[in-house]
C-alpha cells in the first residue's frame, strides 16, 4: 500500500480536527516544495527519525536494453538518494 497525499492529508485532519483541511494542505504543500528546492539546489535534506535525502550525479555510460540487447548511451543526471535513520531501519526489523 502505498502512501499518497490524500491519504495523509484525511490522517492530518483526523489527528488534528482543529485545523481547517485547507490550511493542512497549505502546510504539506509547503513542506515538500521546501524539499524540493533543497534537492533542486543540491542540498541535502534530513528529516530525524525518517532519513536523509540527497542529490547525486550519475555519470553517462554505454547500456544494454535487456529486452534486444542494444546499447544505449545514457546522458549524465542527477539522482535523489535516500539513507534510512537508524531508529527507522531499528522499528521496520522490530529491533527496540
Amino acid at each position: 500500500m502505498a502512501v499518497v497525499k490524500s491519504k495523509l492529508l484525511k490522517q492530518l485532519s483526523k489527528n488534528w480536527p482543529n485545523f481547517l483541511k485547507k490550511d493542512l494542505e497549505k502546510f504539506t504543500d509547503i513542506i515538500l516544495n521546501e524539499i524540493k528546492r533543497a534537492l533542486r539546489r543540491g542540498d541535502s535534506v534530513e528529516l530525524r527519525g525518517f532519513g536523509r535525502l540527497s542529490v547525486k550525479t550519475q555519470k553517462s555510460s554505454i547500456r544494454r536494453n535487456p529486452k534486444t540487447g542494444e546499447k544505449v548511451a545514457v546522458a549524465e543526471k542527477k539522482v535523489i538518494r535516500w539513507k534510512q535513520s537508524k531508529d527507522l531501519f531499528k522499528k521496520i526489523n522490530n529491533e527496540e
